[in-house]
């Protein structure tokens, strides 16, 4: 029997690979992890989702404090923003969390961390700062990085990618945005809040274009009249470096000729799996540039080898890794022949509104076949919405030909955490009847969830064969007022 230096060997100190080896470890197996930064956390620690919801929420109360008459206070005028201070509130935030992300932690959970830049030699072992080590089993968990933007000019002109945003000595003036998915989306409005003028360039004709168009849309309107412009079915003709600014030409969507000069570039068109380096080729692994090609098990092409997280170009969410990582740990170490299955896998972009999703929406309805209906209720009909002066936004719930529902969003004041409510629902197979008759507190926003279920039973419920029915077997005597008798 072949005998290996580990049971099993993890690269990427990230979301899926930190829960692997967590899990793995803390069940016995004896555990290598490897990191090529010199901490752990990943992407989502430093680069991504821990850095960008603290300036979210940094943006929201300046812009709040702005808004103050708006609530009824006085009205203010807020100093401008250090944004070096902001960045030092990032950095306090993203060491906090570090503590729980230490080497440290995962040593006593017992399993052994290496820093480098590892190297597949063989199917079973890696080169690591010129050792050999082996594993009965492999997680490559390497994450994803910025996609290269095929601009021209633009290996000439300084940008910022997520890796460099949040930790600017100060705020831009301005601020060019090439992409429109929820990394741009979110920067866009957070910066803008916070003081720099925003121009977002989109090829397509919508942002967000992985949801209902309606949906975006509802972002996208308040997000301009805070003053962010917007230039949609745009093409980007080249960029310049001016020295004290970047020059940005692009044709605009009726095909004019439009010359931006801002104080920076934000380029976030998408991402890229990192495969360079590993000798995954050399060891035959299959994998293109979205990704290593995984099964239903996240194994790959040679089955002692795994891909969880944004390696394989699935769904590019921490909380998709960590699920993966999960599914890992089941089949790795228990030999459980678990299969991931994302029918009811929840995501959100945290622009305000913010717009969250599970399930089908109507896009991947459509494009799926399914004769669907939609149910809808608007926030500007939910009382707490109206309290905290929020009224724009909607839940849209759809339902499949068999009036099951196959998937709900969110657009309007914390979806992401009202879609959760959803999460359980769908994922326990819960009747929408018990949603529709369950007590929820009042006001909450959250009741908003109760009432477009309510609404699909209503048609049902109020009907004038069931008013027929009551009236014929209750003797009930039928509408006490006249609309156009009975008004003074």
């Amino acid at each position: 029997m072949t005998k290996f230096d580990f049971d099993l060997g993890v690269i990427g100190g990230g979301a899926a690979g930190l829960t692997v080896t967590a899990g793995a470890a803390q069940l016995g197996a004896k555990t290598l992890l490897v990191e090529k930064e010199p901490e752990l956390g990943g992407d989502c620690l430093h680069y991504g989702c821990v850095p960008s919801k603290t300036l979210i929420h940094s943006a929201h109360v300046y812009q709040t404090m702005k808004m103050a008459a708006h609530y009824g206070l006085p009205d203010i005028t807020v100093p401008p923003v250090d944004f070096a201070r902001v960045r030092d509130r990032i950095k306090s935030v993203i060491s906090t969390i570090q503590q729980h992300d230490s080497v440290e932690r995962f040593c006593k959970l017992g399993a052994k961390v290496e820093f480098g830049s590892p190297c597949f030699i063989d199917e079973y072992s890696i080169s690591l700062n010129g050792r050999t080590y082996s594993a009965k089993s492999w997680v490559i968990a390497t994450g994803s990085s910025p996609a290269p933007a095929p601009i021209p000019g633009l290996e000439a002109t300084p940008f910022l990618t997520n890796k460099e945003i949040f930790y600017l000595d100060k705020l831009p003036s301005s601020m060019a945005v090439f992409g429109a998915g929820p990394i741009a989306i979110e920067m866009a409005q957070a910066f803008n809040r916070l003081g720099t003028k925003v121009f977002v360039i989109q090829r397509s004709g919508q942002i967000l274009s992985k949801e209902d168009k309606d949906m975006a849309d509802l972002v996208m309107q308040v997000m301009a009249g805070e003053g962010v412009e917007f230039y949609l079915n745009a093409k980007v003709l080249g960029t310049r470096d001016l020295g004290t600014a970047k020059e940005v030409k692009l044709t605009d969507a009726d095909g004019r000729e439009v010359l931006l000069k801002v104080d920076t570039l934000l380029v976030a068109l998408g991402r890229s799996a990192n495969v360079d380096g590993l000798g995954l080729a050399e060891i035959g692994i299959n994998f293109d540039k979205r990704g290593i090609a995984v099964d239903n098990r996240l194994r790959t092409n040679h089955k002692h080898i795994y891909a969880p997280g944004d390696i394989n170009g699935s769904f590019q969410f921490t909380h998709a890794a960590g699920y993966e990582g999960g599914i890992v740990v089941s089949n790795a170490i228990f030999h459980l022949p678990r299969k991931a299955d994302y029918t009811w896998m929840p995501w959100c972009t945290y622009a305000d509104p913010e717009l969250a999703s599970i399930g089908m929406n109507e896009k991947a309805a459509a494009k799926a076949g399914i004769d669907y209906q939609v149910w809808s209720e608007e926030f500007a009909a939910n009382d707490r919405s109206l309290a905290e002066g929020e009224q724009v936004g909607r839940i849209k719930m759809i339902l499949d030909d068999k009036e099951k529902p196959i998937g709900v969003q969110i657009c309007g004041p914390h979806a992401g955490e009202l879609i959760s409510e959803w999460v359980a629902i769908l994922n326990g197979k819960t009747k929408l009847s018990t949603l529709a008759g369950a007590v929820h507190p009042y006001p909450t926003l959250a009741e908003i969830n109760k009432r477009v279920a309510g609404s699909y039973f209503s048609p049902k419920i109020f009907s004038d064969t069931v008013k027929k029915g009551l009236k014929l077997f209750f003797q009930l005597k039928g509408s006490a007022c006249d609309p156009c008798s009975d008004l003074p």
